[in-house]
């Protein structure tokens, strides 16, 4: 049997007006259908849909959206894609997005600022809906003018910034920051081990110029304060959020501050490495020492013991932060290009496992 041939497109990809000459209908009936805009009757729909997939036309449907027409689309930007806390954001971005039938897309910076302003620009061009950017930051004047640079650039082109969990921008600036009660959470932390009876606690905040870990410090600082106990900058180790810097720090800590009960770590894989670093040296947690973590991520509860850590809640961070531009969009021309920013912040909270007890006097 002999099949027609389909396709008008030079790389002979099915068109539009493949799918309407085989469907027996006009280009914009299966316009209407394909953007799911218009009222259409259901034997239309199935009739249109069914050739749609017969012929794979559906690449090209994406295709369209991503150059500013049809499906919505959101483009998440973050620095490094194995990194646990904010692939969470990512997974409440895109569930967001899909329940409102737009598309995501995934890229990496590498906390690459020449990287990162080359996707910007690429998605501007794109006509994306928005570009959501994921991760701590370096706040430093350079950061404010970069970001509001990006902002202002993507808001003429009737996209939006989003920042989630990085410092919001300062003056009149359109773009929206999604961000967590950071330093609060570490607050808490810090308090719940002075609670327990420590007083010398091994601290690994993050790198000392990342916003996220000044927050975590400035947290631990203030409960310190507030239970009138000395806070001894000696006690601090920077670094990064990966589990080398848990181990190297409480190797070094032991060697030249052994006397800390309690280690009060910046991410849940800094403390693993630390808990790692412990055992290797014949101490048991918390027995001998207590530690904690941030960010409860399910590694969290894996661990063993089970770590206690701060919650934040990075899922819904990411669905808040799809529902902003998706509010921003449906409110109309005027209110996308306010130029106005908003700043959100979610709560965090303490989750009690079984990785802190009373400090006990080791040899």
């Amino acid at each position: 049997m002999n099949q027609r041939k389909v396709s008008s497109d030079p790389a002979g990809r099915a068109t539009i007006r493949d799918v309407a000459e085989r469907a027996g209908v006009s280009v914009a009936s299966v316009s209407r259908v394909l953007s799911g805009n218009y009222p259409v009757s259901e034997e239309l729909r199935r009739r249109v849909m069914k050739v749609v997939k017969d012929l794979d036309y559906v690449t090209n449907a994406h295709a369209r959206s991503l150059a500013g027409g049809g499906t919505p689309t959101v483009a998440i930007l973050l620095n490094n894609i194995t990194g646990a806390a904010f692939a969470h954001v990512a997974k409440g971005v895109e569930g967001a997005a899909s329940l409102r039938g737009w598309l995501s897309l995934v890229g990496t910076t590498g906390d690459d600022p020449e990287r990162e302003l080359a996707l910007v620009n690429m998605m501007r061009q794109q006509g994306v809906a928005a570009v959501v950017l994921l991760g701590g930051a370096y706040d430093f004047d350079e950061y404010q003018v970069r970001m509001a640079r990006f902002a202002r650039s993507l808001d003429a082109a009737g996209s939006h910034l989003v920042l989630v969990g990085r410092p919001p921008l300062e003056g009149n600036v359109p773009a929206t920051t999604v961000d967590y009660d950071n330093e609060g959470g570490a607050y808490a932390m810090a308090s719940h081990l002075l609670s327990a009876g420590h007083r010398r606690v091994l601290v690994l905040p993050g790198h000392a110029e990342l916003t996220t870990a000044q927050g975590r410090l400035r947290g631990a600082e203030r409960a310190f304060e507030a239970y009138g106990v000395p806070f001894d900058p000696g006690m601090v180790r920077h670094g990064p959020y990966d589990y080398e810097h848990g181990y190297e720090a409480v190797v070094t800590a032991l060697h030249d501050t052994p006397d800390f009960t309690a280690v009060l770590a910046g991410t849940d894989v800094v403390a693993a490495g630390a808990m790692q670093a412990l055992r290797a040296a014949g101490l048991r947690v918390p027995e001998d020492v207590s530690i904690v973590g941030y960010d409860d991520i399910p590694l969290a509860s894996q661990l063993t013991p089970q770590l206690t850590t701060v919650h934040v809640p990075y899922e819904e961070m990411g669905r808040v932060a799809l529902r902003a531009v998706a509010d921003r969009r449906e409110g109309g021309a005027g209110r996308r290009r306010s130029g106005d920013g908003d700043h959100l912040v979610l709560g965090t909270h303490v989750v009690v496992r079984q990785s802190v007890c009373p400090p006990s006097r080791r040899p």
